[in-house]
């Protein structure tokens, strides 16, 4: 009984505590996550002259945030809608495909036993361990090696191989997918072809969406492996063409362009944020299941 004899209402469930401090560390959490891109759509709205002259968490000046992405995708002939092009090919084709041997790795690994499958997982746990930049310059000599290098698939083949991506598969999978089910399915005659796409698959949607968040952002934020594969400008993605840009006012008679290259870095976050907002409650509901157990 509460203190004071007195009973909660009928129907109402247990209250929330709301802790101030907490709300305000979560506010100034907020505010530092937020500034960049704050900062970001502020200095997007300005011209080269008042980037430099102007106060740089505010607007000021001319509002110029139309001339500057018009100037921005008909500069050198419209490099940067290549560029965006060459990104948007290397998410779908290598986020894509990446996210599907993910999902059919995670899955094999979680509803069947074969010989050297505790092997396999410790090879994959170990690969999750590894960064990225460490595996970039034995991947351009071995690639220099097939004469790969300086093309896409440079820059795809790589990007198909996600092992953290299949350990959250296999992880979901154990519990995402009943093994009643499968039995179900093996005795009505269905091939495991079958099963998965008409059955598991479904069941491994959430989990598929959470993996395909991950690799898109990774793959569409990709920077260094593409700097070193890549020497010729029309296979850039938007992360290394933006940096040519960046650099281009420490070159010999080269232009400053640094109000198309903060343009550009607005255009470039813009997919990412949609494609967040769109997976979003997918990506919720894969990280919550399996947390309770039935």
């Amino acid at each position: 009984m509460p203190r004071g004899g007195r009973l909660a209402p009928a129907g109402t469930g247990p209250t929330t505590r709301k802790s101030v401090w907490l709300t305000i560390i979560m506010a100034l959490l907020a505010g530092y996550a937020l500034l960049p891109l704050f900062w970001l759509v502020v200095n997007s709205t300005k011209t080269q002259r008042d980037l430099f002259s102007t106060f740089g968490l505010w607007f000021s000046g001319d509002f110029a945030l139309w001339d500057n992405i018009v100037q921005t995708l008909t500069y050198d002939d419209g490099v940067f809608l290549r560029w965006f092009g060459n990104t948007l090919l290397y998410v779908v084709v290598g986020a894509g495909g990446a996210t599907f041997l993910a999902t059919l790795g995670g899955y094999a690994l979680a509803k069947f036993d074969f010989p050297g499958k505790r092997a396999v997982f410790a090879v994959v746990l170990g690969a999750v361990a590894v960064p990225g930049a460490a595996l970039a310059v034995p991947t351009f000599l071995m690639f220099s090696q097939m004469g790969l290098t300086n093309t896409p698939w440079s820059i795809i083949l790589p990007s198909l191989i996600s092992p953290f991506g299949l350990f959250l598969v296999w992880a979901f999978a154990v519990d995402a997918v009943p093994t009643e089910i499968l039995e179900a399915a093996r005795i009505d005659g269905a091939g495991e072809f079958r099963t998965f796409f008409t059955i598991s698959a479904r069941l491994l949607a959430p989990g598929f969406v959470t993996v395909l968040l991950f690799t898109i952002v990774a793959t569409w934020n990709n920077y260094f492996l593409p700097l070193i594969m890549l020497s010729e400008s029309t296979w850039y993605p938007l992360t290394v063409g933006l940096n040519a840009w960046n650099a281009q006012a420490a070159t010999a008679g080269g232009e400053a362009i640094y109000n198309l290259v903060i343009t550009g870095s607005l255009l470039t976050i813009v997919p990412i944020i949609v494609a967040f907002l769109f997976l979003q409650r997918y990506w919720q509901s894969g990280l919550a299941a399996g947390s309770v157990k039935q």
